[in-house]
């Protein structure tokens, strides 16, 4: 699979300098050097995916490491087309005008940019187009084989770092409020608001009637609704919320900002996750993608026409 054109290395490579300047078209340029599948491959064609590889890589491929990239851009467009996966114009240049973005370039700034280091902006429009069309194939279909299960990867942290990961746990849906202490308030002004706060835990029974009151009750505000699960709460909280029924208060507590308790709006079951966990199930769907995608590729350039006319 053509790695996907990395912007930063392109944007450091527009501004290097690089002596590249002007479209040359040399005499050879339209020879045809490959059919792939009918579909020709130029001279000119290879010379500016040489050019393009050597502004995102900073490396000079050898003419046939380019002459593969290039056929295989052809057999990746021709089974996009046999699938219905053929981007149009408007797709690729919104492509082309998101790099920019990413860049902090103007669609226009990226094409000049391209052009003084000799590298027409259709040759990047059709590399990208390719890669679209490749990727949406992929995913599209063998979304089953690329599945990585969460148990899979638990066990692959466990392998890691010998921790034994909690695969299952809880979420919790709530809403923080609050009956608003001023600064400098007496301490028998707070009792008398802590006291407040016990009232209401005995009236409200739900999400619904929380909102209902603390939304025209003055002095108090209920915030919007927040979920957190087991792994991003601490024990204390979260033995505070299992022993707090659905839909009813949490014991008010003293804050700077005043009384503050929340209302548990639901509590369930869910998977999990952690920043290792996202870390190594990308590695793994890469992993999976990686050699679905190469074997793909292979058993399509296995069936296709390639027919070598002057190297």
């Amino acid at each position: 699979m053509t790695t996907p054109l990395p912007v930063f290395r392109l944007l450091l490579a527009l501004g290097a300098g690089l002596i590249l300047t002007g479209l040359p078209a040399p005499s050879r340029a339209q020879n045809i050097v490959v059919m792939v599948n009918g579909d020709p491959i130029t001279d000119f064609d290879i010379e500016q995916r040489s050019k393009l590889d050597q502004l995102t890589t900073q490396k000079t491929p050898s003419r046939q490491e380019v002459i593969n990239e290039l056929i295989d851009d052809k057999v990746k467009l021709k089974e996009g087309k046999k699938y219905g996966v053929d981007p149009g114009i408007s797709d690729i240049n919104q492509s082309y005008e998101g790099m920019a973005q990413r860049m902090r370039l103007s669609p226009e700034q990226l094409t000049k940019s391209l052009e003084v280091k000799g590298v027409r902006p259709e040759t990047l429009k059709g590399r990208m187009k390719a890669e679209m069309v490749w990727t949406s194939l992929v995913r599209g279909r063998f979304k089953e084989k690329l599945m990585v299960g969460e148990r899979d990867v638990a066990q692959a942290v466990q392998a890691q770092t010998g921790d034994k990961l909690q695969i299952e746990g809880t979420e919790y849906k709530m809403q923080p409020i609050v009956l608003i202490v001023p600064r400098g308030s007496s301490p028998a002004f707070i009792e008398t608001r802590h006291k407040e706060a016990e009232q209401y835990r005995s009236r409200v029974g739900s999400c619904e009637e929380a909102n209902s009151l603390f939304r025209s009750t003055p002095n108090a505000t209920i915030r919007d609704s927040v979920t957190k699960t087991t792994a991003e709460l601490p024990e204390a909280l979260r033995k505070v919320l299992d022993d707090t029924p659905i839909g009813h208060l949490t014991a008010p507590e003293v804050t700077k900002s005043g009384i503050e308790m929340v209302v548990l709006c639901s509590r369930k079951p869910t998977m999990i996750d952690t920043p290792k966990k996202r870390e190594v199930r990308e590695k793994m769907y890469s992993e999976k993608y990686e050699k679905t995608q190469k074997a793909y590729l292979d058993d399509l350039r296995k069936a296709a026409m390639i027919e070598y006319r002057n190297r």
